[in-house]
């Protein structure tokens, strides 16, 4: 079981892991051993994800999904098998993280109150008679 937070776990039996040459570090070895990581991940039909989260999960993911539901995950940055596989299964479970924190809700448009607004205009009119006394005043001779 992969436990990704407290009402979401794994089973690991729906991630599928294929061994690839990687094209990163790794000298002669890269030629002769498959350190790389395939990750597949069937979201589409995954009996372990709540219905809200696998769908924004498939939109979160973007390119890294296909049109079946399978989200592919390629990790090599390490050297080492066991690496790369601990790299992807976290990144799987980044993704399913963000995809699990609800979206903010819309907001509610709202009009001010009858108070607020003449609470607003009568500060325009404190305002404005500050100004205005501070104005120069021109003397006329007559």
């Amino acid at each position: 079981m992969i436990y990704i937070d407290y009402r979401i776990s794994l089973d690991e039996k729906e991630i599928h892991e294929d061994f690839i040459r990687s094209s990163g570090p790794g000298g002669q070895n890269v030629n002769k051993v498959a350190t790389a990581v395939l990750l597949r991940f069937d979201a589409g039909n995954s009996k372990s994800l709540p219905d809200d989260v696998r769908e924004r999960l498939i939109s979160i993911a973007g390119r890294r999904i296909t049109k079946d539901g399978m989200l592919l995950i390629k990790a090599a940055r390490f050297r080492t098998q066991e690496q790369n596989r601990k790299d992807a299964v976290e990144r799987l479970a980044d993704l399913i993280k963000k995809a699990a924190v609800p979206p903010p809700r819309p907001r509610k448009k709202t009009r001010p109150s009858k108070a607020s607004r003449e609470r607003r205009i009568e500060t325009k009119h404190r305002r404005s008679e500050t100004k205005t006394t501070r104005r120069l005043v021109i003397k006329s001779d007559e």
